[in-house]
């Protein structure tokens, strides 16, 4: 028998009082840069303040039971000087854990999070979100990883010199060599690998070469949701191997088939929205053509949880919302709404544990295998050397 939806949403709230909540990518960062009033201003942004139309801030935070979450530090790949770009993200990322110290823990390890849960804070992790802050060195990850950076994602939309993205024109069959090297130089260092942009070529190349588990952060089920940047399923069920993780994302055209196709005329042959969109006479066409915008919902990305639990394994799957002050599935409006998808579970008949591994015990088991892998390469010279040169 289905359980009441209120009792399943008071025992999501009760199982996030007691164990730990990762959200695994989150781009409030590039919301504050960019912010009308005062770009870059962490204080400007007003974060201690529930303010109405923004997906993510302390309040909802608090809301949502949030225990540790990911700060992508992200900028668009054709940005001049990436790499300076970058430390600026970086540098704004901390601005936030220490302007708002009494709410974040900086975290840098694995065992940040249970911290965090024990003194009621929110463990704050930094992530690199394009491998173009390279800029073509492999001795900045060194620098990224010093700075807390604790993953970086290959590539975002466009494909690099090393790296095919999955919405761009492949040009290497996934990595090149020097691909490889920015590989082992992760596993290295203890900078976890996020394949969420990569081609599936890519994305294979990765889990076969990583000897750390590979994290896909903020992706669905490609066999649901046929956006390239969902993961297909033999990607899916060659995770356990590596130990890795997926992570379920909000994004509405990653979960929503009908929201992919609604939306297909503003999108580009790989799955992106095409330059200087008019969206002030597309929607309004589009609705009187097809009805309003089916974004998705609670449901069906919880569909997308169970898909990839099924293909992968009930350990490698978690949750990376993706929040990027844009449009959400219905449900899923902001921070506050996590409960909501942790209730629909329960509803489904999911375990505590099998929730617990969902909400954090996944994650921390793959980034404590990370900084393994890491202690016993500890030995081995940093590497060297810029794209090309290989």
């Amino acid at each position: 028998m289905a359980m009441d939806p209120e009792a399943a949403l008071a025992h999501a709230r009760d199982l996030l009082s007691r164990i730990p909540l990762v959200d695994g990518h989150n781009d409030l960062p590039w919301v504050i840069r960019e912010q009308a009033d005062r770009p870059g201003d962490v204080a400007a942004a007003r974060l201690g303040e529930d303010l109405p139309k923004r997906d993510s801030d302390i309040p909802k935070m608090r809301a949502g039971g949030l225990t540790a979450q990911f700060w992508a530090a992200f900028l668009p790949t054709e940005t001049p000087h990436p790499m300076r770009a970058y430390m600026e993200q970086i540098a704004l990322i901390r601005r936030m854990e220490a302007l708002h110290a009494d709410v974040f823990l900086p975290g840098r390890r694995a065992s940040d999070i249970a911290r965090a849960k024990a003194e009621g804070k929110i463990a704050s992790f930094i992530a690199v979100e394009g491998g173009v802050a390279l800029e073509g060195s492999l001795e900045v990850l060194s620098v990224l990883y010093d700075l807390g950076a604790r993953y970086m994602t290959l590539c975002h939309n466009e494909t690099l010199d090393w790296v095919d993205s999955t919405t761009d024109v492949k040009r290497h069959g996934g990595l090149t060599s020097f691909g490889r090297r920015v590989i082992a130089e992760m596993n290295r260092l203890g900078l976890m690998i996020d394949c969420s942009h990569t081609s599936h070529d890519a994305m294979r190349q990765v889990l076969a070469l990583s000897k750390a588990p590979v994290a896909f952060t903020h992706c669905n089920a490609f066999s649901l949701c046929a956006h390239p940047r969902n993961v297909p399923d033999d990607v899916l069920a060659a995770i356990p191997a590596n130990g890795g993780i997926v992570m379920a994302t909000f994004v509405p055209d990653f979960v929503s088939e009908a929201s992919r196709t609604w939306m297909a005329p503003m999108k580009d042959a790989f799955g992106k929205t095409i330059p200087d969109p008019d969206w002030t006479t597309f929607m309004p066409a589009r609705r009187a053509e097809l009805g309003p915008w089916p974004r998705g919902s609670v449901a069906e990305l919880a569909t997308h949880i169970e898909y990839m639990a099924d293909k992968a394994g009930i350990a490698h799957v978690g949750i990376g919302s993706d929040f990027f002050g844009g449009p959400t599935p219905q449900g899923l409006e902001d921070q506050s709404r996590f409960p909501y998808l942790l209730a629909e579970l329960v509803g489904r008949g999911w375990s505590d544990d099998a929730l617990a591994g969902l909400m954090s015990g996944n994650f921390i088991r793959v980034f404590e295998a990370v900084e393994r892998v890491a202690e016993g390469l500890g030995e081995q010279a940093p590497a060297l050397g810029r794209v090309g040169e290989e």
